[in-house]
């Protein structure tokens, strides 16, 4: 059975650069050229033993340079022994993926790494051939793994030398034990795996034993917490007011960027719809837009083009948008822990930022517990009743215009459906007035050096 050794804090005196970690000179400069001037608690813990070869169990909150922490000893070691399919980074969302293949190419251009993303909602037949052009690293969504596993000729992993599950809780949590079973049976057993989490559950424990060979755990926070420099706050409010006091928070906080928690797609879309009627740049990101959508509104907010994402959970994972002020959790999450992965999207790499948190009459048990999870009493969020109060007429003309839109939309969506039973997705869109040309669909290319 594996054991686990903690690893102490000692190190951070020494380590203040990446090339005390051990990384090697053409690295260290991407890392600068990055902008990553200094490593984060979890690099300088995790970094020097996974290039000593030792698997490892990476615990450290969202926002934490987590990706950093393996991508720079994949790298390192492919450098000193170049071999195609040598990588296999496993995550939970589409986004996810997409965003670890950027950081990979970011830090890899200058030696020529290939990554290629396979993730469901995109073109098996594409996928297909960027695997045919054998790349260094592969990052994917489980299933659409195996799909390519069983479907995709000439295609294996047997050569694997790093495994690396990203959000490892969340990936043995949800419906990916299966597949998980599955891709750990047809990769070699002799290679070095790593898992990271912001959060260590009985289902790590489970796969540590199955799949890691005498693990070290770097712990950098061992209770679950949320950054230090994020202001976190609670609005306890009647739920038939919520809209109203959204469109007041937004206005009193006006000039920031927001990213507003929603727990369903529907009402993700119908907050969106009410916002664009007020006058907001808000866009939605759900599980039921397409995968183009999906990354085209995700590039509009990075971009600033829009000041303000509605997002269902999809989006509360790793995902890393520098510029995000305030986090609203419009709906509470049922899951304390979702909690903090949505409120990691603010205060990143040492930024400050706010998180307001909409408690209804129907929520209080569910704030107790996110109170008791992070050990804190969250301080209220000073609200003026009266200027709310004013904005009701307003918002209640808005809420008709957003259920006329969501009615029409689906109505749409069903007559589309019946006629061409074909590309049924045409969501927030059209009425939001998003033009169709998407600039997050396609991957830049990298010069390769044989």
């Amino acid at each position: 059975m594996a054991t686990s050794v903690e690893h102490g804090e000692e190190v951070g005196e020494i380590a203040e650069t990446f090339k005390h970690l051990g990384v090697t000179d053409v690295l260290c400069e991407a890392c600068s050229q990055l902008g990553w001037k200094t490593p984060t608690k979890i690099q300088i813990e995790a970094v020097p033993l996974a290039l000593q070869g030792r698997d490892i169990i990476g615990l450290a909150e969202t926002g934490s340079g987590k990706t950093g922490a393996f991508a720079l000893p994949i790298l390192q070691a492919l450098l000193e022994t170049p071999q195609r399919f040598f990588a296999l980074v496993l995550t939970p969302t589409r986004e996810l993926a997409f965003q670890i293949s950027e950081q990979f190419e970011a830090l890899g251009s200058s030696i020529g790494v290939q990554s290629t993303v396979i993730v469901g909602g995109i073109d098996m037949m594409s996928q297909s051939l960027a695997l045919a052009k054998k790349p260094h690293v592969i990052i994917a969504t489980p299933g659409r793994l195996i799909d390519h596993l069983e479907n995709t000729k000439g295609f294996n992993l047997r050569a694997l030398k790093f495994l690396v599950m990203d959000e490892a809780d969340r990936i043995l949590n949800m419906d990916f034990e299966t597949e998980v079973d599955k891709i750990l049976k047809v990769i070699p057993r002799d290679r070095k795996t790593f898992l990271f989490s912001a959060t260590m559950t009985k289902k790590v424990q489970k796969l540590q034993r199955a799949a890691l060979k005498d693990p070290v755990k770097c712990a950098v926070s061992s209770k679950y917490q949320t950054v230090e420099k994020l202001q976190q706050y609670y609005i306890f409010i009647p739920s038939k007011f919520k809209d109203s006091y959204l469109v007041y928070i937004l206005n009193e906080l006006a000039g920031n960027s927001f990213m507003i928690f929603c727990s369903t797609c529907n009402n993700t879309q119908r907050t969106a719809l009410l916002l664009r009627n007020l006058g907001f740049t808000a866009i939605p990101l759900h599980g039921q837009m397409s995968q183009n959508k999906r990354l085209g509104s995700l590039n509009k907010f990075k971009a600033k083009a829009r000041s303000i994402l509605l997002a269902t959970d999809v989006a509360s994972r790793g995902l890393d948008i520098p510029h995000v002020d305030v986090v609203i959790n419009f709906d509470i999450p049922t899951h304390s822990k979702d909690y903090i992965h949505r409120v990691g999207r603010t205060a990143r790499a040492g930024r400050s930022g706010k998180s307001i948190t909409f408690v209804s009459q129907y929520d209080v048990e569910l704030f107790q517990r996110i109170e008791h999870l992070i050990g804190k009493k969250l301080p209220a969020f000073p609200t003026q009743e009266e200027e709310v109060m004013m904005l009701t007429e307003r918002v209640a003309e808005a809420q008709r215009f957003a259920r006329m839109e969501l009615r029409q939309q689906g109505e749409k969506k069903k007559r589309s459906r019946d006629e061409t039973n074909d590309d049924d997705d045409d969501d927030a869109e059209g009425t939001l007035g998003v033009r169709k040309k998407v600039t997050g669909g396609k991957k830049k290319k990298w010069k390769v050096q044989k």
